[in-house]
């Protein structure tokens, strides 16, 4: 489990500690307390790992503390915090592929014990082949269940190419599942 509450965010704002930085405590605690199980739940789901969860909690708000000084509304904090979670989230996933790939080079494929588990993990793979904005307009939407005007809003396009789009998509995931 992740450390909850104020420790982390306290530890957190230790580690960065800039005077800037101190300044927006009481700010970041907030946005901390608010924000923190859905960041995690969300990297979680996308990884499947509890470690990589924690070290995405822990980045995404490190990352949110160097751009506190930016005006955040409640609504915006929660938009860049859960986009964050899953660019970090597919970072996570490519950097897994890769060594993966590395690994198993030259190795015959291992037999599968649970189809679910190995459908996960190939879904995972190719999600992290995908352009990050598609990967990310596809979690928001088959994950974090965004409807299709949410999402048009929030890339800045319209609501049938957000449909035209999750189609493509889809079908890219499908050759890569298959390939």
């Amino acid at each position: 489990m992740p450390v909850e509450g104020m420790a982390m965010a306290t530890n957190l704002m230790a580690f960065a500690a800039r005077p800037s930085e101190v300044d927006n405590l009481p700010e970041f605690e907030q946005l901390y307390a608010r924000f923190w199980e859905s960041v995690y739940r969300t990297a979680r789901r996308i990884t499947g790992d509890a470690a990589d969860a924690e070290d995405i909690l822990q980045t995404v708000f490190l990352r949110l503390l160097s751009n506190l000084d930016s005006a955040l509304d409640a609504r915006s904090a929660e938009a860049y915090l859960r986009r964050a979670a899953i660019n970090a989230s597919i970072d996570v996933l490519r950097r897994r592929a890769s060594r993966a790939e590395r690994s198993l080079d030259g190795l015959a494929e291992k037999p599968s014990g649970d189809d679910s588990l190995l459908l996960k993990e190939q879904l995972r793979r190719a999600l992290a082949a995908l352009d990050p904005e598609d990967a990310e307009l596809f979690l928001l939407r088959h994950l974090e269940g965004f409807s299709t005007e949410q999402l048009a809003g929030l890339f800045g396009i319209e609501r049938g190419t957000v449909g035209s789009r999750l189609f493509r998509i889809r079908r890219q995931l499908q050759k890569l599942l298959e390939g």
